[in-house]
């Protein structure tokens, strides 16, 4: 079970020992695995062991429980299992089975009840109840005197040699309402020709119910309510639905998913499952006693009955869970706190999204299904919503000026026949993951700007007084440029005042690296000061939870649909609520803790920078330059590389232009008319990577290649065959000593004996200048071209790396079918055989560069050009399972440009590497800052709420003392609970000062 008390999806593993002959023992494994449909998987498995082995592990293990905290699901258990003589043989799990059943089938008769008499003396009962503890016999008189406050309890009698199913209304049960059970009533009036239908939890059920017809009794409705029986229908109902059924099929909705269809038939199979007897069809009626409920209770949570002005005067987004954590002035916020000059610690941070999974048909219309709740939750007035959209919906959007964004390109074309709806945009609380109150509305076409534009805003009206505005989108490059220019058709409520604010635009730290260079610096919440550790993504981490219900509320009516959403969203927001506590406690301890290596760090290499002069005034510079651009971005961007970076053709045409200028001065040494020194190294270089490709090529035919595939590896490989000698015939005149290493076989061949094209060794500079002296232009030759293409190869690996992630993305959301499957799963693999090879190009670079640095006397290159393994070929936003914080990026991604070893270059990525280690240290000094700071509003919110209810308590004043004390009652377990979850997360942030003032201790741990 995790900290939360909620129990944790990971693997269970219980060991059980069973002990057979002395010295040997038996050891039984069961893994237990909790699915995401809620289903349990168990699997058992039997290993011998050695008893000393046994019991180390044992002790180990025992060991490695103590000071662990205990977790009930996830914990290794150990039995000892005692077996007697006659079971020994049979191994533990066939004793076990062999038992089972029987004791099943026994409880299918009377049991030992058969020759016992009724508790009242009668001989022979012949009544059980499936649902009482015990399930004893009992006689007709008993069995109804029992179950007048159980009266929808599930009766069996014993007829003809079995039990038969029998309902209490057939033995002449009557549920009495308005009096107490047992008791009669003088003017009893019967439901409407006597036929109701109650479901419960136990089934569905036809009962006897009658109301009370006294002078003094209320109405029908009133009188179910009274007895916890919610009506379908305030006049004459026939049908009730218990609280308890409501209640568990609510929670069952939030966690499962399950639908009402779904849970209804359940109940109905439950009833009978042999379809022989009818079940009154009740599913309609359900359905919008359902509604009503979760509208009910949302009415109610909201302190709406505590209002003397009633139901209709609930305001817009009212009955929305608002978010403890972020800052809600006169709510969590202290005195003083517009005048303080550090407004990024009371700023909000909105996350923009769009679900497209969240369709819905055309289906119904708002006429026929208004919904009961109009924008009071988290939907916007649905009414005002269309009127803003007709009237702008002849506005075109314009096309990215970014990468190719579908979601701005293609928001105006997006298929929508037969569809009223083809998903849902939303605004979340992006640091603590929460919807916000009139957040959520439906996209007619795809994800247009003026959609979401009145979303955007109608949310931040909930915080029209704050002073610092973060909005994340993953568009936000785009949806930003022009965005107050569309701010005057908004309605004027939504129109906010900018007058001494700060609007800031990010792209989530996910999606940013599918953006140009210019954005992923421009826009990153990695960069920019006053952000902390945020990464955006919070409506992504939203929608792996709600998209469960989207196949049932696509088939839903528009006011139904909007009911569903608003009631699951609500849960959402109340389970993340009651998880801050362990939320916020984890991520400061991670704070405080990254916090400090990442000052380690930086202190490291501000320490290396100051060695010199040079480095201690450029270090000034940069500081100016970067705190300069973060208080205004029109700065040039500390973050960019300013310094071009030198390829592998630019290196091949700066060394002919020196081939030209020797020609020119009459320096030139060519030992062929028509091949120089560079030319000789190119083309070697270039044969190397032709017979890479043609290995890897072969290696990919199989066991058995078609005449064609055959042939065409053949033909390659001859070409290849003739231009490697023809090139070793001109190697000679350049590099001698090659002819007599080929025929003393000087150096080890990979395959001497295959003959093959792609197993010809070039012994290029690199490969001999171990073995044999080799002419320094050569090898000086060879080290700017090799260092060259260990950049290029680099530069291809990130292409491909981003390339294969962003293909993947568009598969898992897109790709739909065997065949597209088929077709997108080819293209990825692809990807990845180039990728592997832009690997292997790399690693024979740096190969060389290893041997030719040991002559040439090259250092400091190996800092940019380090061991290249698989485990380094991730994407920018994949870090091996932890966050960016806990771990180092993968070192390719922190290689800017490609140097050549000049001090303008060298600086130029010192400066860059600086400014981004600079800002991690300060992103995770202002994380913990926010942190700190969340916790304090969350404790403040929380009384203030307690006052709130307290406040409530005496607002409205009733005649009635019953329904006085109800509102009493209930406003003070509310107050309660907030002090409950204030003193439960007090002491669960106890350490936390100590933890925040003496950070050094948690480092390494």
């Amino acid at each position: 079970m995790s900290a939360g008390g909620r129990p944790s999806k990971r693997q269970k593993f219980i060991h059980h020992i069973h002990r057979e002959t002395v010295g040997q023992a038996s050891t039984r494994h069961r893994n237990f695995s909790l699915q995401a449909s809620g289903n349990f998987n168990l699997r058992t498995s039997y290993l011998s062991a050695s008893r000393p082995a046994i019991e180390e592990e044992e002790q180990a293990l025992s060991q490695q429980a103590v000071g662990v905290d205990s977790d009930p699901w996830n914990e290794t258990e150990f039995y000892q299992a005692v077996e007697d003589s006659q079971s020994h043989s049979d191994g533990p799990s066939q004793a076990g089975h062999g038992r089972t059943p029987d004791e099943l089938i026994c409880l299918e008769g009377r049991g030992k009840s058969a020759s016992e008499q009724c508790s009242c003396g009668e001989i022979s009962p012949s009544f059980r109840c499936q649902d009482c503890f015990p399930p004893l016999l009992t006689c007709h008189a008993c069995l109804l005197q029992s179950h007048l406050r159980m009266p929808f309890h599930r009766i069996e009698e014993w007829q003809d040699g079995f039990f038969h199913a029998v309902t209490l209304k057939s033995l002449g049960l009557r549920i009495q309402l308005g009096h107490k059970a047992g008791e009669a009533c003088r003017r009893p009036s019967p439901a409407f020709d006597d036929d109701f239908v109650v479901i419960d939890t136990h089934g569905i059920h036809e009962v006897g119910l009658d109301f009370c017809g006294c002078e003094h009794e209320a109405s029908h409705y009133k009188q179910l309510l009274r007895a916890r029986l919610f009506p379908a229908t305030a006049t004459d109902p026939r049908t009730a639905a218990t609280f308890a059924v409501l209640k568990f099929f609510h929670l069952l909705s939030f966690e499962s998913k399950v639908s009402a269809y779904e849970f209804y038939h359940s109940l109905a199979r439950q009833s009978d499952n042999t379809g022989i007897t009818p079940i009154r069809d009740r599913y309609s009626t359900f359905l919008r006693i359902v509604r009503e409920w979760r509208n009910l209770r949302s009415l109610k949570r909201a302190g709406r009955g505590h209002d003397p002005a009633g139901v209709n005067a609930t305001k817009e987004g009212e009955l929305a869970l608002l978010c403890p954590a972020c800052p809600h002035p006169g709510k969590n916020l202290p005195d003083g706190w517009e005048a303080s000059t550090q407004q990024w610690m009371y700023s909000v941070f909105l996350a923009i999204d769009a679900n497209f999974r969240l369709k819905r048909r055309a289906i119904s219309s708002d006429t026929k299904d208004p919904g009961l709740s109009s924008g009071w939750g988290y939907f916007v007035n649905e009414k005002h919503y269309k009127a803003y959209i007709g009237n702008n919906s002849a506005v075109i959007q314009e096309r990215s000026a970014c990468v190719n964004h579908n979601a701005v390109n293609m928001a105006d074309v997006k298929i929508s026949k037969g569809l009223a709806a083809t998903g849902v945009g939303t605004v979340d609380c992006a640091r603590h993951d929460m919807k916000l109150a009139n957040g959520v509305g439906d996209l007619q076409k795809g994800e247009r700007y003026v959609n979401m534009d009145y979303l955007v805003f109608s949310a931040l009206s909930t915080f029209s007084s704050l002073k610092v505005i973060n909005f994340s989108y993953d568009i936000a490059c785009q949806w930003h440029k022009k965005l107050w220019g569309r701010v005057p058709s908004l309605p004027v409520r939504l129109q906010p005042d900018p007058v001494g604010k700060t609007f800031r635009y990010f792209v989530p730290k996910f999606h940013i690296a599918a953006h140009v260079e210019a954005c992923q610096t421009m826009f990153s919440l990695n960069w920019s000061p006053g952000v902390g550790r945020t990464d955006g993504e919070a409506p992504e981490r939203g929608w792996a939870n709600i998209n469960r219900v989207a196949t049932s509320t696509k088939e839903m009516g528009p006011g139904a649909r909007r009911d569903t959403l608003d009631d699951h969203f609500g849960d959402w927001n109340w389970k993340k609520i009651a998880s801050l506590g362990r939320v916020l406690l984890r991520k400061v301890i991670e704070a405080v803790r990254a916090e400090q290596e990442h000052r380690i760090a930086l202190s490291e290499l501000e320490d290396s920078i100051r060695e010199s002069e040079l480095g201690a005034s450029s270090l000034q510079k940069w500081r100016e330059e970067i705190e300069s651009w973060e208080v205004d971005h029109t700065k040039p961007n500390p973050f960019e590389r300013r310094v071009d970076t030198m390829t592998q053709a630019a290196v091949r045409l700066e060394l002919a232009k020196q081939d030209t200028k020797e020609l020119e001065d009459g320096t030139a040494v060519s030992l062929h008319s028509e091949v120089s020194c560079s030319i000789l190294i190119s083309t070697g270089i270039d044969l190397e990577h032709a017979q890479c490709r043609l290995r890897a090529d072969a290696g990919l035919l199989g066991q058995h290649p078609t005449d064609t595939q055959r042939t065409s590896i053949l033909t390659r490989s001859n070409t290849l065959l003739r231009r490697i000698d023809a090139w070793t015939t001109i190697q000679t005149l350049y590099m001698p000593s090659v002819a007599n290493l080929r025929a003393n076989s000087g150096c080890p061949k990979p395959n001497p004996n295959s003959g093959k094209a792609e197993d010809s060794q070039l012994l290029l500079p690199s490969e001999i200048c171990d073995h044999v002296p080799c002419d320094r232009k050569l090898l000086e030759i060879e080290w700017s071209l090799r260092l060259a293409q260990a950049h290029d190869a680099l530069n291809e690996c990130r292409t491909h790396i981003r390339l294969r992630r962003q293909l993947a993305q568009f598969k898992k959301q897109h790709i739909r079918g065997q065949n597209p499957n088929t077709r997108a799963r080819r293209t990825l693999d692809a990807v990845e055989e180039r990728l592997v090879m832009s690997h292997a190009k790399y690693s024979c670079a740096r190969k060389a560069l290893v041997a030719l640095s040991n002559h040439l006397d090259r250092v400091g290159w190996e800092r940019k050009l380090q061991p290249l393994t698989r485990s380094h070929l991730r994407p920018m936003g994949d870090f091996a399972g932890q966050t960016q914080g806990r771990t180092i990026m993968s070192w390719i991604w922190l290689t800017h440009g490609i140097s050549n070893d000049d001090a303008e270059s060298l600086q130029d990525a010192l400066r860059v590497e600086w400014c981004k280690t600079r800002a991690r240290q300060n992103r995770w000094s202002e994380e913990v800052r926010l942190l700190l700071e969340e916790m304090r509003r969350v404790l403040a919110f929380f009384n203030w709420q307690v006052q709130w209810w307290e406040d409530h308590i005496s607002l409205r004043t009733l005649t009635r003392l019953e329904v006085t004390e109800g509102l009493i009652a209930y406003a003070k377990r509310q107050a309660f609970i907030r002090r409950r979850l204030s003193a439960s997360f007090r002491e669960k942030w106890k350490d936390v000062p100590a933890l925040t003032t003496n950070t050094t201790s948690f480092v390494g741990t």
